[in-house]
């Protein structure tokens, strides 16, 4: 259900599949390095999909050949979709980093839902996207 704003209000956001369309960064945070997590398996496929992913994981130092930083506002390039894999009360925190790394998209993953990570995404002009796999839903393009 969208919640109409007024004008000058928090962006629309546009479908999932919208935000898939073109190949661009995704920064993974909680990407991790064990083949059985699936972050690390989402991760791979996006990579394998022509996707620039960027590993954002303080406890790791490299993951799928790509150096994993501390916070998305530490990735020196332009961010477009920020995709989590962390517990719920996890994202608000994340969802400032992507507002001050000026990211286009908070997608948090699938069982991931948070009205305050949403409501700082949508403040900061960010388009939203929870509770949905990244993966999936661009298997789902095909």
């Amino acid at each position: 259900t969208r919640r109409s704003l007024p004008k000058g209000g928090a962006v629309a956001n546009p479908d999932p599949e919208t935000i898939l369309k073109e190949p661009r960064t995704v920064a993974v945070v909680g990407l991790s390095s064990n083949p059985e997590k699936a972050s690390n398996e989402v991760g791979a496929y996006l990579k394998e999909q022509g996707y620039r992913v960027v590993p954002v994981n303080p406890n790791e130092e490299e993951v799928l050949g790509e150096y994993a930083y501390d916070s998305v506002e530490q990735i020196p390039e332009q961010v477009d979709v920020v995709d989590v894999f962390l517990p719920p009360e996890k994202t608000p925190g994340i969802a400032e980093d992507a507002v001050k790394a000026s990211a286009g998209t908070l997608w948090l993953q699938e069982g991931i839902e948070n009205s305050e990570a949403r409501r700082i995404a949508e403040e900061g002009g960010l388009s939203y996207v929870e509770n949905r796999c990244m993966r999936q839903t661009h298997e789902g393009m095909q």
